[in-house]
């Protein structure tokens, strides 16, 4: 994003303008965060904006301020589509592509006129956007955000209620600021977002010490799961479907789990299969410390991707079958997975 686009953009939020934003499906911390606080930024400046998430969220997120004005477009299908047809402005947020929204909505993007704003921080962004702002080496598109409402020079714009948005996704999407994306620029945003009155320890608890007993359960579950492949400096965790019924599993209740695996001692990569009979897939979050690439991994062997250290993907094939295929697969990244981390 150059000053020629700075300088447009500027000059198309003079006037007042009709504005969805929107965030990838099953959106997190960061997609749900960075999207609240455009939200509440847009408005601010005098124009309409609305959220449009292509579905529900986890609870653990639905305090944040303005949460309770979002759209769920497979819930509320005619309203956000009435929202997405009067809009001049679509704000993609914390994603690539539009795939990445889901068949219907992806069908509903694809036949938008207006323009498209694009901020994310994930690699190989489509060509889908007027306006790209992207940038892999931020930590969360909640910081890019931040950075974009510097280029307008709006930051005496943020209030409470938009640093705590801002906030939220930073903290989520480095992992409570501990992973090596976690910068000291970003620590320098974060001291700015609670001098402007986010409150980190009650962003905190509203996050992770919100927990049900059933979600602690099913974390007791997973890790009974675990199984470690020391030779490969791997770990991984299966719930099945029988695992999630038996403890009654909410949208989010699986968020995190995945780290656990990369917190085993000597432990680079690691991933967690998530089986999901509704969608007849397997759900795959990978994570990994140093070189090795969990996002290449991912793109080519389980139609995902990510970022280099935190990925996603899935598989059509059963629970036991995908199981199968990534333990054939990643003795052939022996050398990869063990020289890692090396000091």
């Amino acid at each position: 994003m150059n000053r020629s686009d700075i300088k447009e953009i500027k000059e198309l939020f003079s006037t007042s303008q009709n504005v969805v934003i929107v965030p990838h499906k099953n959106p997190d911390g960061d997609a749900i965060g960075a999207c609240l606080a455009m939200y509440h930024y847009l408005n601010k400046k005098g124009h309409n904006a609305t959220v449009v998430s292509p579905n529900d969220y986890p609870n653990f997120l639905k305090w944040l301020p303005g949460s309770e004005d979002s759209l769920k477009f497979d819930m509320q299908n005619r309203q956000s589509k009435r929202a997405i047809e009067k809009a001049s402005i679509i704000f993609l947020l914390d994603f690539n592509a539009l795939n990445r929204v889901g068949d219907d909505m992806e069908n509903t993007l694809k036949e938008f006129t207006g323009i498209f704003m694009m901020i994310d921080h994930h690699q190989q962004p489509e060509d889908i956007a007027k306006y790209l702002f992207s940038d892999t080496s931020i930590c969360s598109t909640c910081q890019m955000v931040y950075h974009f409402l510097e280029k307008l020079k709006d930051v005496e714009v943020i209030d409470a209620v938009i640093a705590t948005c801002i906030y939220t996704g930073i903290m989520t999407d480095t992992g409570s600021f501990r992973f090596p994306s976690t910068t000291s620029t970003t620590h320098r945003i974060i001291a700015d977002l609670i001098d402007k009155g986010a409150d980190n320890a009650k962003i905190y608890n509203n996050v992770y010490d919100t927990n049900s007993y059933a979600r602690l359960q099913l974390l007791g579950r997973a890790l009974s799961n675990l199984i470690v492949v020391d030779k490969l400096k791997t770990a991984y965790i299966t719930l099945s479907q029988q695992d999630l019924d038996e403890f009654d599993f909410q949208k989010g209740d699986t968020e995190g789990i995945v780290n656990y695996g990369l917190s085993v001692e000597n432990i680079i990569f690691a991933a967690i299969f998530i089986e999901d009979i509704e969608q007849k897939i397997i759900k795959i979050s990978f994570r990994s410390k140093g070189s090795f690439s969990v996002n290449k991994f991912a793109r080519k062997h389980f139609n995902g991707g990510g970022h280099d250290n935190a990925a996603g993907g899935k598989s059509e094939l059963s629970l036991e079958d995908t199981i199968t295929k990534f333990l054939n697969i990643i003795p052939k990244f022996k050398n990869e997975l063990l020289t890692s981390y090396e000091e």
